[in-house]
């Protein structure tokens, strides 16, 4: 974009020149301190943190990044510790440590159900995939949509519904105030026994402290986790040690200059020629 000067913070020079923001978590106040910002574009698939400023100007528009490549890179994460945890990795992995040769009776892809928390953009592109390997996907959302091919649950009614019927669970939500802490001991109970999850959304949607006891009941075989409370995951953490945790450091999904220089691009453009924004952030909805 030749004809737009860029500027790096802190080195922005004066506050009042900037248009656009490109962000991802700016400390609190910064965008508030940009007197004539237009647009505030995010460079990540969450804003959970821009909301969660108090001041962030609430008449500048918001858009969120959709990139195809991150939502492959969504899919290939999913997939891939889906199948571990179907294939019985981690019990793989603690019998190589403790050198034990002792095969595990495996279940097919078809008689195991998956279901995704967070059916829309990313969450129906992992449900492609895996149904695609057999595995049977349901959905849920926050509001009720059909998709077809998908058994797809809404509200609170069908998050019952859909943890009773789901073997693998996969949390893709974004982060709201009625999503925060949504896996939690009463989810986890209501799961079938020996029940697995992956969580790639946010991690404040787990409920930490009740994630190891039902580990370590049997209620939860085992727990694939990519997002936590505190990031880095402090060295002194639980998760790290726990036999049937798996532990990788936000890596799922991650923003690729390529592909997003191009996104941000034509949403700047968009935005300059009066077209609507391809994805711009509902404030009350949260995404």
């Amino acid at each position: 974009m030749p004809e737009h000067e860029f500027r790096f913070w802190p080195d922005v020079g004066d506050r009042a020149e900037i248009d656009y923001a490109l962000v991802w978590r700016p400390e609190p106040g910064l965008l508030a301190s940009l007197p004539n910002l237009k647009l505030i574009v995010g460079l990540g698939a969450g804003v959970d943190a821009l909301l969660e400023d108090s001041t962030l100007p609430r008449t500048v528009p918001l858009a969120r990044l959709v990139d195809p490549y991150m939502t492959d890179a969504m899919s290939e994460y999913v997939v891939f510790q889906v199948l571990r945890l179907h294939r019985q990795d981690i019990d793989y992995l603690n019998q190589q440590r403790a050198r034990i040769w002792e095969e595990r009776e495996q279940q097919n892809a078809a008689e195991r159900r998956v279901g995704i928390l967070g059916f829309g953009t990313l969450g129906q592109d992992c449900g492609r995939k895996l149904k695609a390997i057999g595995f049977e996907v349901l959905g849920w959302s926050r509001s009720p949509h059909e998709v077809p091919g998908f058994a797809t649950y809404s509200g609170p009614a069908g998050l019952g519904e859909i943890l009773a019927r789901s073997d693998i669970l996969v949390c893709l939500l974004p982060l709201t105030p009625q999503t925060e802490g949504i896996l939690n001991a009463g989810a986890f109970a209501r799961l079938p026994p020996g029940a697995a999850i992956v969580n790639a959304g946010r991690g404040r949607h787990l409920v930490e402290a009740e994630l190891v006891p039902a580990l370590d009941s049997g209620q939860l075989s085992g727990a694939v986790l990519d997002v936590f409370r505190e990031e880095p995951l402090p060295a002194d953490h639980p998760f790290w040690a726990h036999p049937r945790i798996v532990v990788t450091p936000h890596v799922a999904a991650e923003t690729h200059p390529p592909t997003a220089a191009a996104i941000i691009r034509e949403e700047i453009r968009r935005f300059e020629t009066g077209l609507p924004l391809q994805n711009q952030v509902d404030r009350a909805r949260g995404y």
